[in-house]
């Protein structure tokens, strides 16, 4: 049972990742299309499909993209786990500190 227990549970980080990499490449490839003049929502949905996720929500302020997105998680004696990704992208997106800072 302990065993089950931890591949559930390794299960779960594993689904995170993914999830949580489906959200930022969406958000990379929305901010990019942005850039380029077209629907960042439209790339977003396509890059989240390739990378089998499920977009919840989209939005976009001003030259940035919002992303989330879900995955399906473990399914362990009845228990459902999707599990979620969220990601920011775009010019003014800091995602860490510069040496300048």
């Amino acid at each position: 049972m302990v065993g089950a227990a931890l591949g559930v549970a390794t299960a779960m980080v594993a689904d995170h990742r993914r999830a949580q990499a489906a959200a930022d490449l969406a958000a990379l490839s929305g901010a990019a299309a942005l850039q380029r003049g077209r629907d960042a929502c439209i790339e977003v949905d396509r890059v989240a499909e390739a990378n089998a996720a499920i977009v919840t929500s989209c939005w976009v302020e001003g030259e940035d993209v919002s992303v989330s997105v879900r995955v399906p998680g473990p399914h362990w004696l009845g228990q459902v786990a999707d599990l979620e990704g969220h990601a920011r992208a775009g010019p003014g997106v800091r995602t860490a500190p510069t040496r300048d800072d």
